[in-house]
């Protein structure tokens, strides 16, 4: 399969160029051909990697805490339609049962099969959070972490949780920070009240991420620098950021994204199973009761709280790009590379080189997305 463009992103720029597609893989990068003799031309449409979102609840009135397989499948099909290729199913804060039922189903679909975006794993948010700063998880199941109770999590999800969010500074003596990040896991700072000093010892002793920076977290004050101040400083510790327009505003992101340079910012969704219901639709998330706001964004009912995003990935690249004034290259790296790294499946995933899984995206001049291919499969037709 023979797929060109006049605008291909490659090596942070675009090209001219042919992708040539066979079993599921880019085999071969070549000059792009004026006489148009290949399978799918699109003529001046950005051609750019898929999209992997690492931290989302669900879709399409489904939720990972549900543990309902064809939900699971349903999301995983439908999420290309937003340039998605590949993400971690999100868990939150419930009971040991639940929990248990949701990362186990999780392991169930990706061993049966499945069509549509790769599901890579599960990031496991929660339980181990802080009080505080807990925001819309439900506080009577949050608990102090163990290398025990998570053992049990893993052996139920069959090994593939690969990123846990949590308040480091809750891990006694770091014990389970430790354990995850010898045991390849990510482990990331969030709903924490961690200080700036708690969390450069968090990093030391092997966290390596932060789960969407300004919110769940302590902020920055000139004396008191928390864990924003620690997200900007510490240069080599990859944050996700939520790019809605909602949890933080464009100049909040440009700041963020301009301090911490092109490889280590995330851009994730943290979308709820409403995302792709109309606007004033009202869900139970973690127990609490949400409502879809006319800008996309969840809220509490209980408080007015936010809760979540209906975010679209494609829908943040614009936003970062034309509201925020990142650069292009910048945001494209938040939504492709720097997860594909954060995670370790860069091997495979992430940009547009020879080798590399065929996961594509065809992008309009509007952000819109024309036709997305996973694993060389197409999954929309123009």
């Amino acid at each position: 399969m023979l797929i060109q463009s006049k605008k291909v992103w490659i090596a942070d720029q675009f090209l001219p160029a042919v992708i040539d597609v066979e079993e599921g893989r880019i085999y071969d990068i070549l000059p792009y051909q004026e006489d148009g003799a290949v399978d799918r031309d699109y003529g001046s449409r950005r051609i750019v990697p898929g999209f992997l979102d690492i931290h989302c609840h669900g879709a399409y009135e489904f939720d990972t805490n549900d543990a309902n397989e064809e939900g699971l499948r349903c999301w995983a099909k439908q999420i290309p339609s937003e340039g998605v290729t590949a993400f971690l199913a999100t868990t939150i804060t419930q009971s040991e049962e639940v929990l248990t039922g949701a990362v186990a189903n999780v392991a169930k679909v990706m061993e049966d099969g499945y069509e549509g975006a790769e599901i890579l794993g599960i990031h496991f948010e929660g339980p181990y959070l802080d009080m505080k700063y807990k925001g819309a998880q439900p506080e009577q199941y949050i608990a102090r972490p163990t290398i025990e109770q998570f053992k049990r999590y893993q052996e139920a999800a069959k090994g593939h949780i690969r990123y846990v969010t949590m308040a480091t500074e809750t891990d006694e003596d770091f014990a389970l920070t430790h354990y995850l990040a010898e045991h390849g896991i990510v482990v990331s700072i969030g709903h924490s009240a961690a200080t700036y000093e708690q969390a450069v010892m968090a990093y030391a002793h092997g966290a390596r991420s932060m789960t969407h920076v300004y919110n769940g977290m302590t902020p920055f004050n000139h004396r008191a620098n928390g864990l924003v101040g620690a997200a900007y400083r510490i240069r080599t510790m990859y944050g996700e950021v939520i790019c809605d327009g909602n949890h933080s505003t464009a100049a909040a992101l440009n700041n963020y994204f301009m301090s911490k340079g092109p490889d280590y910012a995330i851009m994730v969704s943290d979308a709820l199973m409403a995302k792709g219901t109309p606007i004033g639709s009202r869900f139970l998330f973690g127990g609490n009761e949400i409502e879809i706001y006319p800008d996309g964004s969840a809220h509490l009912t209980a408080t007015g709280g936010l809760a979540g995003s209906t975010l679209k990935i494609n829908e943040g690249l614009r936003i970062l790009v034309e509201e925020a004034m990142v650069p292009f290259n910048y945001a494209m790296n938040a939504c492709t590379r720097n997860p594909a790294r954060c995670i370790g499946v860069d091997d495979r995933k992430g940009e547009i080189r020879v080798g590399l899984d065929a996961d594509l995206v065809v992008l309009n001049e509007d952000y819109s997305v024309a036709q997305t291919w996973c694993n060389g499969k197409e999954q929309l037709s123009l």
